[in-house]
């Protein structure tokens, strides 16, 4: 990579400057904002490949954690003006979008998250001294750890620009999971009047609307943002000013509520200092409180996904109730083959996340005495689940739900056809000659309706009532008002009756 320098002199990129640490000194790509510590993290932690830049929230949060404790560093005494507002000028780019690619380290690293904490004061002093124009890396003049992390530990730090990484994410997270839900109930107004069967164990039951089943989907996704909605006040707890382990140590009594009050000021969260600090720095529970709350709604996603490709399997010989948009070829062997990768897609993001979800749990309980070393994957677990789900809701609203269309006339013929709707009629005939009707007209194709008024159980008016789509759904209730015809054997009666409905078409009979 090569950059220019405020001159506009290209700086070649096998440019060099040295940089110093307890362990000796390192030559440091000249072009690069971060340093010798930065280096080394490198160097020792080539595992995901993936660097935490991929994380947007997680770098700016950083940002305006340095930044709100440049500024309570000023209001306390200990860290210079001028350089606290180079400091802050930093900060404020960063949250801007810039210098992210410099935001190197990796998201799996050992030491409980200082490579991360030490990379986001490098790159910040170095734009400082830029900005106040000096050299990179000509730390005598402002120094990552002196004045950058002054008053803080990677201990309170980076949990604390965890938590706030997590809330920027989450509210993109709820917003689409809104978005997701409104596309659902507006389906279920489109389908309201759309007659089909419901199954229970894959089996038929009774009739419902397809516009109930996709208005249960819009409540499903809105209980589960609200239980989302009810982690975010947990994450508002920080430990800012408990430094190494809680006790505060290096940093100004003062220094706690006025970086808190800064820090509030700048993301607009309600955050509050821990009672315990201590106890606050070793522990994990809020993450997997809202691993655990990621974990439910992407299952409960999941089974939505479930149902959708059920209820669009087919085309000819599955179920076939709905119609998903066609997004792709589905084979490269079977021509006109169209699958539901949409869905398919957001299964697999909620197995990802229940995984994670796993990986938190261990992380959270292998901590041990006053510190959790494990919080980077803690971090990357959630916040990747955060990212996915966000985006894997996006995509099946937009590329799925919204283009949904109901196959009207399978569902029409299937609830015709269908013995389930007897179950509608056993307030007034009673079970046995409900259940004999049903298994009469599985063995002869006859319809409920030509049964029940051939074997003179109910007028043909009173079928058409009972059977009609408004109280099979449960739209409109019904009223037991014609007494349950008492009969010795039912399944004579039922018997005899087969015999005249079988004579007739059954698809005359408007209340089948």
């Amino acid at each position: 990579m090569t950059i220019e320098t405020d001159t506009g002199a290209p700086v070649p990129a096998t440019a060099t400057r040295t940089e110093t640490d307890s362990l000796g000194s390192r030559e440091v790509p000249a072009d690069v904002y971060w340093g010798i510590h930065t280096l080394r993290a490198l160097e020792n932690f080539p595992i995901s490949n993936r660097p935490i830049s991929v994380y947007t929230d997680l770098v700016e949060a950083l940002a305006v954690v340095k930044q709100a404790a440049a500024r309570a560093n000023v209001e306390i005494g200990v860290l210079d003006r001028t350089k606290a507002e180079a400091i802050e000028r930093a900060c404020v780019e960063i949250r801007g979008g810039a210098l992210h690619e410099h935001f190197a380290v990796g998201v799996i690293q050992g030491g409980a998250g200082t490579s991360t904490n030490m990379n986001s004061n490098e790159v910040i002093a170095n734009r400082a001294l830029e900005l106040l124009g000096h050299a990179r890396g000509d730390y005598a003049h402002l120094h990552p750890i002196d004045e950058v992390n002054r008053s803080q530990s990677t201990n309170d730090t980076y949990p604390t620009a965890i938590k706030i990484a997590m809330v920027f994410s989450m509210r993109r997270l709820l917003d689409e999971l809104d978005l997701l839900a409104a596309s659902f109930s507006a389906k279920g107004a489109e389908f309201h009047d759309v007659l089909k069967v419901g199954r229970t164990q894959l089996q038929d039951a009774v009739p419902m609307t397809l516009g109930q089943e996709f208005t249960g989907f819009a409540h499903t996704l809105g209980e589960d943002a609200q239980r989302l909605r009810d982690v975010m006040p947990l994450l508002g707890e920080i430990n800012l000013g408990a430094t190494a382990i809680g006790t505060g140590i290096t940093a100004d009594p003062k220094y706690a509520e006025a970086v808190r009050r800064h820090l509030t000021d700048l993301t607009e969260l309600p955050l509050v200092t821990a009672p315990d600090l201590i106890e606050a720095t070793s522990d994990a529970g809020v993450f997997m409180t809202l691993s655990g709350a990621l974990k439910r709604s992407a299952i409960k996603l999941s089974k939505i996904c479930n149902d959708l490709r059920l209820l669009s399997s087919g085309p000819q010989a599955g179920i076939g109730e709905i119609t998903l948009p066609p997004r792709q070829a589905g084979s490269s062997i079977m021509p006109g083959k169209v699958n539901p990768v949409i869905p398919e897609v957001v299964n697999q993001v909620a197995f990802a996340v229940a995984g994670a979800d796993v990986t938190v749990t261990m992380a959270a309980e292998a901590g041990q005495l006053q510190l959790n070393a494990f919080e980077p994957v803690i971090a990357h677990s959630v916040l990747q689940s955060l990212q996915w789900m966000t985006r894997a809701c996006a995509t099946l609203r937009e590329n799925c739900v919204d283009g949904i269309q109901a196959n009207r006339a399978r569902l029409s013929q299937q609830v015709e056809t269908n013995v389930g709707s007897v179950t509608a009629l056993t307030p007034y005939i009673g079970y046995s000659a409900a259940a004999a009707i049903a298994h009469t007209a599985l063995t002869t194709n006859a319809s409920i309706a030509a049964l029940v008024v051939a074997a003179g159980l109910m007028s043909e008016e009173q079928v058409r009532k009972v059977l009609s789509p408004a109280r099979l759904s449960g739209i409109e209730a019904v009223t037991a008002a014609i007494p349950i015809i008492d009969i010795d054997d039912p399944a004579a009666v039922v018997a005899r009756a087969a015999n005249t409905a079988g004579a007739r078409n059954p698809g005359d009979e408007t209340a089948g």
